[in-house]
C-alpha cells in the first residue's frame, strides 16, 4: 500500500523533473552545474521552485505589530528604518535539489530526442546468472517447495481413502517432498570504452577548455545509462600526446604546437594493448580548434581514422571547439575525405550556446 507522503514525494519529485527538463538546455550551455555529489549524483539550482511552508489564517495573525503606534515605527529595542547593522539571518539562496545520474540522463533523452543506443550485437558480453525454474524430487531443505509439497501429499491421501474433511490433517512423507531447482542462464551484458582527446596546445584557452568540460559531462553521464560497463581514459595532446586522470585532463595548459596523430596513436596503443576490441563498442571523441602541424600529420591522421579506428568504433566523433588563433582546417579536411562515411560524426561549436546541437550531433544517431 502507497503512504500518502510516498504519494506527495512522488508528486514532488515529479514538478522537480519537470523544472529541471525546462531548464535544462540552460544548465548546459551556462555549465550551472554545480557537480557531482559522492558517486551517483549532481547538485543543481533550481531558483524557481518554492518549498511547500504553513500559512497561518486571518484568525491566527498576531503579535508583534498589532499594538499602538504608526506603521512603521520600530518595537522597543528594535533598529529603525536607515540604520543597517551586521545580521544574523540566512539571506536567499538558490535552492539546490539533488537528482541521480540516472534520472539526468532520461531527462537529457527526453529533452534532446535522442534515440537509446543498440550496441553491437558481436561486442556483448556473456555473464551467467541462477534462474529457479523447475522443481526437483531432491534438493536442500532451504528450497523445500511447501505448496507442492502440501498438493502432492493431499492427492495421496485422497487416492489411498485416508482423507478425512472432518479432520483434515496432511502429514507429507518423504516422497511427497518436491524441492526448486535452478539452472545457469546466460545473460548478455554489453560495455563501452570511451576515449575523450583533448588539444591543449596555447591557443586553446580557458573557455573552450570549459566548452570541452561541459560537454563531455553530458556526454559521459548519456553512455552510462545505456551500457552497464563504461570504461573511460583522457589523452591531452600538444605535440606529445599522455594518458592522464580526468583531473588533469581539464586543467592543463600547454603551448607547444600541435601534432594530433601523436594522440591518435597512443589511442590506438591503449586500444590495442589493454583491451580486446571485438568485446567493446568504442567511442573516441576528440576536441581541438582545428590546427594541427602539417598538411603530412594530418594525413596520417586521416590514414589512421581510415586504417585502424573505424574497423573498431561505433563512431569516431571530432568537435572543432572556435579560437580566437584556431584555424579549422582540420575540421575541413574531416569533411573533405570522410563527408559520405557514417562512422565519422563531426561537430562545430562556436560557442557555449552550440553545445547542445553538438550534444545531438554526436548522440543523435544512437550508434
Amino acid at each position: 500500500m502507497v503512504l500518502k507522503i510516498e504519494q506527495d514525494l512522488s508528486r514532488f519529485r515529479n514538478i522537480l523533473r519537470g523544472q529541471i527538463k525546462k531548464e535544462l538546455r540552460k544548465f548546459i550551455s551556462h555549465g550551472e552545474m554545480i557537480g557531482k555529489k559522492g558517486k551517483d549524483l549532481v547538485s543543481i539550482p533550481l531558483p524557481q521552485i518554492e518549498i511547500p511552508k504553513f500559512v497561518y489564517g486571518p484568525k491566527q495573525q498576531g503579535g508583534v505589530g498589532q499594538g499602538e503606534g504608526e506603521n512603521g515605527q520600530p518595537v522597543d529595542g528594535e533598529e529603525g528604518e536607515g540604520v543597517s547593522k551586521a545580521g544574523n539571518l540566512p539571506g536567499e539562496h538558490l535552492m539546490e535539489v539533488e537528482i541521480s545520474l540516472g534520472e539526468l540522463a532520461e531527462i537529457l533523452g527526453e529533452e534532446l530526442e535522442l534515440p537509446r543506443i543498440e550496441p553491437k550485437g558481436d561486442r556483448d558480453i556473456v555473464t551467467e546468472h541462477t534462474k529457479y525454474s523447475g522443481i526437483s524430487p531432491s534438493g536442500p531443505e532451504s528450497l523445500r517447495h511447501f505448496k507442492r509439497t502440501y498438493k502432492k501429499a493431499l492427492r495421496r491421501h485422497i487416492l489411498s481413502g485416508t482423507y478425512d474433511p472432518k479432520n483434515p490433517k496432511i502429514i507429507p512423507i518423504r516422497e511427497d517432498r518436491v524441492y526448486r531447482s535452478w539452472k545457469i542462464v546466460p545473460k548478455p551484458q554489453s560495455r563501452a570504452l570511451v576515449f575523450f582527446i583533448l588539444d591543449v596546445s596555447g591557443s586553446m584557452g580557458n573557455e573552450q577548455k570549459e566548452i570541452v568540460r561541459i560537454e563531455t559531462f553530458w556526454i559521459d553521464t548519456w553512455l552510462r545509462s545505456q551500457y552497464q560497463n563504461l570504461d573511460a581514459r583522457y589523452i591531452i595532446h600538444d605535440a606529445v600526446a599522455r594518458e592522464v586522470d580526468r583531473e588533469t585532463f581539464f586543467h592543463t595548459r600547454e603551448s607547444g604546437g600541435t601534432i594530433i596523430s601523436s594522440a591518435y596513436k597512443l589511442c590506438l596503443k591503449i586500444l590495442e594493448e589493454q583491451y580486446v576490441a571485438n568485446e567493446w563498442n568504442i567511442y573516441p571523441f576528440h576536441f581541438s580548434d582545428g590546427d594541427n602541424w602539417s598538411g603530412n600529420d594530418t594525413e596520417e591522421c586521416l590514414k589512421l581514422l581510415e586504417e585502424k579506428f573505424f574497423p573498431l568504433c561505433n563512431v569516431f566523433c571530432y568537435g572543432q571547439v572556435e579560437s580566437e588563433y584556431g584555424s579549422g582546417q582540420f575540421l575541413k579536411d574531416l569533411q573533405g575525405r570522410f563527408s559520405a562515411n557514417e562512422k565519422m560524426i563531426i561537430s562545430k561549436i562556436p560557442n557555449k550556446e552550440a553545445i547542445v546541437p553538438s550534444i545531438k550531433d554526436f548522440l543523435g544517431k544512437g550508434k
